[in-house]
């Protein structure tokens, strides 16, 4: 590599730098055990970062004695948020014990008249603007997970406000391994990146529903590793090389209770496709998950009721449920359960918790997202009953530890009732379950080979630089494993006919763990100074007079990343000014439409009931864009190509090009033609009436757009097959799918016209090879480069599947070869 694009990709790389101050275990309290002293000491070196340690491990002591020594170093005050019937341990326990006095503050007032420099407060008291975060020198979130319970504008909030405080921590025992979306907030609210860029960085999403993560398999490591850069997982002392002696949880009992429905009442129930149900499904959806909640309550109740009579009355219970109704049918059915709800006085709510934690009270129930966060129960309770089951494992688990955790001396029953009709949601929670154990392997396993070390964890995060660099040559196309940039270089001057790639769409997707991906850059700028390294290479390899189509799409910007709204980030026209800036003349754009109902699956930008409550805030769905870039002729006399692409008008009619030259493409997408599609003129009330007809059924998709606008201009291409192309084989084989992939029908339609038989086509970003695949199939030659070596891997075997068919004698080589053969023997 040049020195010069080397720099430039060095320049790339990020890592979590440690802001804190080192100190000595000498410092710490005295009864501080070894597991916490490394946390407390890794606490304040790192300055700000997430302590999750198992329940029972410590985390209130490594708090107090943090914020004991920032206050020695620093000055100012510290502020412990905490959860609900929580504040006690700091301010009764583990802040006398340790010597460190704490006070609850409500307001600002309180704050300045306050005797101590060490506070306590609740989440709402910042939520609802009394405390205000800025004037303090450290702020620690205790059981930090219940942000997620209090909703998204709480933690935006929370964001604000304290993105200034020098130090700051989360201390919960279990972030969600299958949440996500958790993780990354917790790591913008350490300010060690930006959600978006973290989102953008590892993670690949669900084009049907949004916020539904997944990590790109071949950045999985990477992603944990990053995650250990800032936070302490601990599930027991071993993870940190100390004795386990003292810390064996008790056996936890689980009992599933399934109870039967009549499925009958699913015979009168339509899917979202408008399709009939036979069998009841609570998984169908949010209406089908609160109709069959309310429809089996009595039977689950009195199934409740069956198991608490059947364990003697000296047992204190643990009630856990999810609605008012079953709050309200506890209360009339349970005469000695104390509930505890939203709507109550927070007093009266933080007394009943105290009183059931001390075992003044032997029946509590609540919601897991009122006290199953932070709250002990262990003393007094080791018998919970879940009164129904839903999605959301991380409140499900935090409740479950309420009770089963160190310091427990009793075997916990945990009795999970649920109707037959929630099968699929049980399997779910088991599935999620089930990933909460392996991520805590998996960070256990980090921490023991790495340790604490701050260079270890930077060393193993870091990307490679460069790849193991693969070429195959067929007879009718390259392929290359290796940083686009350098192979690009290594073409001759004007030996390409065509260009034609879909560029990364700016730091929308990363590819590859390595710092030569296009997609790994912290911005646009970072991205089109990548870029500025490969066109000029592009132009000089090109042609003169031939064509670059560039397939691109702008981008959604999400409140976080700026304006606190949604905002579209025009990145095609940036990449118009991109090639522009090294010679390429701007020919116009071909626009690819999209499914605006799938786009709003994937980011609720486009809902229709927040456009009811204002129009303002909606835009319009994104379509994809080829933009089209020319290389000036050598000679411009007449404009065209030195090399013109040629077409035979007895193969090409005039009225396929009047089509073409439109930038609307469209086919008859082999589908029935609707009543409005026959008509001479658009009719736009008459496709309103159609669609509103549609609803009126229950048939109208909220999956998929139906009866979709179509267009008689060729500069837009409503009739785009998206499930054509080298992805359909990839999940046909169960291989790992591009992650943008792109279909067949563009590239096909673009060699056609804008290259000869014979021409090279050439694609930078080859993915799965389908530009150099396309191009072999329609009689041209392929080049192709991809930095991904899996991705290198599959396309390299599509590419010799599709010559090896070009190539293979057809039937008529066969009969020519035949006619030929008795000339050939008369002629011995």
């Amino acid at each position: 590599m040049t020195d010069q694009y080397t720099d430039f990709l060095k320049a790339k790389v990020a890592v979590v730098e440690w802001t804190g101050i080192d100190v000595p275990a000498s410092r710490l309290h005295h009864s501080t055990l070894p597991h916490q002293a490394d946390a407390i000491r890794w606490m304040l070196r790192i300055g700000r970062g997430l302590l999750a340690a198992s329940f029972g491990l410590g985390k209130t002591h490594a708090q107090v004695e943090a914020a004991r020594i920032i206050v020695e170093e620093h000055g100012g005050k510290f502020l412990v948020v905490t959860p609900l019937g929580v504040r006690h341990q700091f301010i009764d326990e583990d802040g006398p014990r340790l010597g460190v006095p704490f006070k609850y503050v409500a307001t600002d007032a309180e704050v300045e008249a306050a005797d101590t420099p060490f506070l306590v407060t609740n989440y709402e008291r910042i939520r609802e603007g009394h405390i205000t975060p800025a004037q303090f020198t450290g702020i620690s979130l205790d059981e930090g997970s219940v942000l997620r319970s209090l909703g998204s504008d709480t933690y935006a909030v929370f964001e604000r406000a304290c993105k200034d405080i020098p130090f700051r921590y989360v201390a919960t025992a279990t972030p969600s391994p299958n949440n996500y979306n958790e993780i990354i907030n917790y790591a913008d609210f350490l300010g060690h990146m930006d959600r978006g860029q973290a989102l953008t960085r590892w993670f690949k999403r669900n084009p049907d529903k949004a916020g539904d993560l997944t990590v790109h398999p071949h950045l999985e490591k990477e992603f944990w590793t990053w995650v250990a850069s800032w936070a302490l997982f601990i599930n027991k002392p071993s993870d940190l090389g100390h004795s386990d002696e003292g810390y064996d949880l008790p056996e936890m009992r689980v009992h599933w209770h399934r109870i039967p429905v009549d499925h009958s009442r699913a015979f009168g129930q339509t899917d979202s496709f408008g399709q009939h149900r036979l069998l009841l499904d609570a998984a169908g959806g949010v209406r089908e998950a609160s109709e069959e909640k309310r429809a089996t309550l009595s039977a689950r109740l009195a199934k409740a009721q069956e198991i608490m009579s059947q364990n003697g009355q000296d047992t204190h219970w643990l009630i856990w449920h999810h609605l008012e109704a079953e709050r309200s049918a506890i209360e009339e059915h349970i005469p000695a359960a104390v509930t505890v709800y939203g709507s109550q006085d927070l007093e009266t709510r933080e007394q009943h918790i105290l009183d059931f934690s001390h075992g003044r009270i032997p029946v509590l129930a609540t919601k897991p997202e009122i006290a199953g966060s932070g709250c002990n129960f262990q003393r007094h309770c080791h018998s919970n009953i879940f009164l129904g089951v839903d999605y959301r494992f991380q409140d499900f688990i935090q409740a479950v530890h309420r009770t089963h955790r160190f310091q427990q001396t009793q075997p916990v029953d945990i009795h999970i009732i649920y109707a037959e009709s929630e099968d699929g949601v049980v399997d779910v929670l088991k599935r999620k379950w089930r990933q909460h154990d392996e991520l805590t392997a998996r960070m256990s396993a980090i921490i023991r080979e790495h340790g604490l070390s701050e260079e270890a964890l930077r060393s193993t995060a870091s990307r490679s630089l460069g790849v193991a660099r693969q070429q195959h040559d067929g007879q009718l196309f390259t392929a290359i494993n290796n940083d686009c940039v350098e192979e690009s270089r290594n073409l001759p001057d004007s030996s390409i006919g065509l260009w034609l790639t879909s560029i990364p769409f700016g730091n929308h997707y990363e590819y590859v763990a390595s710092l030569n991906d296009f997609g790994h850059n912290e911005d646009d700028a970072t991205f089109f100074k990548q870029m500025d390294f490969l066109i000029p290479e592009m132009y000089r390899s090109l042609q003169p007079g031939r064509m670059a189509c560039i397939h691109v799409k702008d981008r959604i910007m999400y409140g976080w990343q700026g304006e606190g709204f949604l905002f579209v980030n025009p990145f095609s026209d940036k990449t118009v000014a991109a090639f522009q800036k090294h010679g390429f003349l701007y020919q116009g754009r071909i626009t690819v439409v999209t499914d605006v109902v799938r786009e709003n699956n994937s980011t609720y930008r486009l809902g229709y009931t927040e456009m009811c409550k204002d129009g303002t805030k909606m835009g319009v769905g994104l379509p994809e864009y080829v933009l089209l870039f020319r290389k000036p002729p050598s000679d411009n006399s007449d404009a065209y190509a030195d090399v013109p692409v040629v077409k035979s008008k007895d193969a090409y009619s005039i009225g396929r090009w009047q089509l073409d030259a439109h930038s609307f493409w469209r086919s008859n997408g082999d589908r029935l033609l609707q009543p409005w599609e026959a008509e001479a003129w658009y009719d736009y009330q008459a496709h309103v009436g159609e669609m509103d007809r549609l609803e009126r059924k229950n048939a109208l998709s909220k999956s998929f757009l139906m009866n979709a606008v179509e267009s008689p201009s060729d500069r837009v291409w409503t009739d785009v097959n998206f499930m054509r192309g080298l992805n359909a084989e990839q999940s046909r084989k169960r291989l790992e799918n591009h992650v943008c992939p792109l279909p067949f029908d563009i590239v096909e339609r673009l060699i056609e016209r804008y290259s000869n038989a014979g021409d090279l086509v050439a694609d930078p970003f080859a993915g799965l090879f389908t530009v150099p695949y396309c191009a072999v199939k329609n009689g041209r030659r392929g080049f192709g480069t991809e930095l991904n070596p899996d991705y290198y891997k599959y396309g390299l075997r599509y590419m010799q599947d599709i010559e090896t068919q070009k190539l293979a004698p057809t039937l008529f080589d066969l009969l020519e070869t035949q006619s030929q053969q008795p000339e050939e023997q008369d002629g011995n």
